[in-house]
């Protein structure tokens, strides 16, 4: 279920560094696993001298077992806030915020040998990869997906709605937080893994720029 999702503007770099498990249920068989993520952030220097950096923080996962009553299917409960702060800009600035998730079967999404519909350029995605909306999937061994989380309900012209998948914002600072995304995964006889992403766009007057932060990886089962 997509939910919709809170924009907040505070900026801060508290990462969780603890990975822990805990129990949210009290009943064994349904109980779920949760887990802190350390989340992560990068710099880059644009050309026109901007200094931009990108973080994940409050990152988690919490895995519901199955149990065994359905063999390859899977699901987790995700959370994470991203933010952006830019610096030393000379003029105006803007930029969108794409966060998603990578999960694979069998594959290892850790490096360069991830397949599917997620075009693996180094350290990014590239904006025109179709990566997906909405996190229901079906994967085989060595296949893997990325969708991203975000369905933000957006005035249209003419009174119509969108929904698009990326928080903009203008100015030197923006951030964008998700909770209770479903990763529902299933086809998959295997041990799969998922890891987040967060793409950004970011616009000056002189330079457009796409760069891409990833989370670290976590076991789904």
């Amino acid at each position: 279920m997509i939910n919709r999702k809170k924009l907040t503007s505070r900026v801060g770099l508290g990462v969780a560094a603890t990975v822990a498990l805990g129990l949210f249920s009290t009943g064994a068989a349904t109980a779920e696993i949760f887990i802190p993520l350390p989340g992560g952030e990068t710099t880059k220097t644009l050309a026109d001298g901007t200094e931009v950096r990108l973080a994940l923080v409050d990152e988690s996962v919490a895995i519901t077992p199955t149990m065994g009553a359905v063999p390859g299917h899977r699901t987790a409960r995700v959370a994470g806030k991203a933010q952006v702060e830019l610096a030393g800009t000379p003029g105006g600035t803007a930029g969108s915020i794409f966060p998603g998730y990578t999960v694979g079967c069998e594959v290892d999404i850790a490096g360069g040998g991830v397949t599917g519909d997620l075009e693996w350029a180094g350290d990014a995605i590239d904006s025109d990869a179709g990566v997906a909306t909405g996190a229901k999937l079906v994967l085989e061994r060595g296949q893997a997906k990325s969708f991203y989380v975000l369905d933000l309900e957006q005035d249209e012209y003419f009174g119509s709605v969108a929904y698009p998948t990326r928080n903009q914002f203008e100015g030197s600072i923006g951030a964008v937080s998700w909770s209770d995304e479903v990763i529902d995964l299933s086809g998959c006889d295997g041990y799969a893994q998922a890891r987040a992403f967060v793409s950004l766009s970011v616009e000056t007057d002189s330079v457009v720029t796409w760069m891409t932060l990833w989370g670290k990886p976590f076991i789904l089962g």
